[in-house]
């Protein structure tokens, strides 16, 4: 099958099977005398397995260890217990910081009960007081309290 039929059959986006593919998580595939790329029932079967490590929020370093060993059955697993006990770890920091930051968005919301002008509303105006304070803003940021991805290493693009 061809690129675009590997996508059909995986349900992702071509661009993302070539970004995998520059990564390292899809082996290449053997071309045809066209010169187009042909695509295997184990293409579909090692997409889909990168696929499901992405939703569950695993980084491209952490699914390449787990390919590693899926590629070498005979190996014993203790490494990949030790990578889901880190991820875990992570999930749970990223919770923590989420409902840090539900708290916070709460009592922002707090500040402005009703309709009003913009330029009276509570809310606009703790933002501007809080963005105006650079010290203070560039010391939480720098603590961790914007919630991006749950690892702090690792890659973190497409897919």
């Amino acid at each position: 099958m061809k690129i675009g039929e590997l996508a059909l059959a995986a349900q992702t986006q071509v661009e993302t099977i070539r970004y995998y593919e520059r990564e390292g998580l899809l082996p290449q595939a053997p071309r045809s005398e066209g010169n187009y790329r042909i695509y295997g029932p184990e293409h579909v079967e090692r997409l889909a397995f990168v696929r499901h490590c992405r939703s569950l929020d695993m980084t491209l370093d952490e699914i390449r260890v787990l390919l590693r060993f899926k590629d070498e059955p005979q190996a014993e697993c203790g490494e990949v217990n030790a990578l889901l006990d880190e991820h875990i770890g992570h999930v749970a920091t990223r919770i923590r910081e989420l409902r840090q930051l539900e708290k916070q968005l709460k009592a922002l919301r707090e500040q402005c009960a009703g309709v009003r002008e913009a330029a009276h509303c509570g809310i606009l105006n703790e933002l501007v007081q809080a963005s105006s304070a650079p010290v203070v803003a560039a010391s939480a940021k720098a603590a961790g309290h914007h919630v991006g991805g749950s690892h702090a290493r690792g890659s973190r693009r497409q897919g």
